[in-house]
């Protein structure tokens, strides 16, 4: 099986060793995204909404710099540093993902790179 490295200019650049997607047969792994601004690579402020319609909006990117869109993800890990955020994440996943829903985790973590309140990853399959 081949693997290819998906990446795109509207989506940050990785702040690490990692590709912001990689591509196995059909099946695309999404790397985790957290608010940064693509053009400038720095943490977007704002309120757990509008950070995380930004992490939605790099996932979208690199969903379709792969060929798919994020109706093809069918599994999402969502990172909290506040579960007390649910309500709000769930709602803004709502704006972006419709039924069928992917399966999907939600983990309370300690803390997440740069500061970051909430980081997304997934997987997402093609055609």
């Amino acid at each position: 099986m081949t693997r290819s490295i998906v990446a795109t200019a509207l989506a940050p650049k990785a702040i690490g060793p990692y590709s912001q997607a990689v591509r196995a047969g059909n099946t695309v792994y999404l790397s985790g995204q957290i608010p940064l601004d693509p053009a400038s690579g720095e943490l977007i402020g704002g309120d757990i909404g509008t950070q995380t319609r930004r992490v939605f909006e790099n996932l979208k990117a690199v969903c379709e710099a792969a060929g798919g869109s994020l109706d093809r993800l069918v599994r999402v890990g969502i990172y909290l540093v506040d579960l007390a955020d649910f309500a709000t994440v769930n709602a803004v996943m709502m704006e972006y993902c419709h039924e069928p829903y992917p399966a999907r985790s939600t983990i309370q973590v300690a803390g997440l790179p740069r500061g970051a309140r909430v980081e997304v990853d997934g997987i997402l399959v093609l055609d």
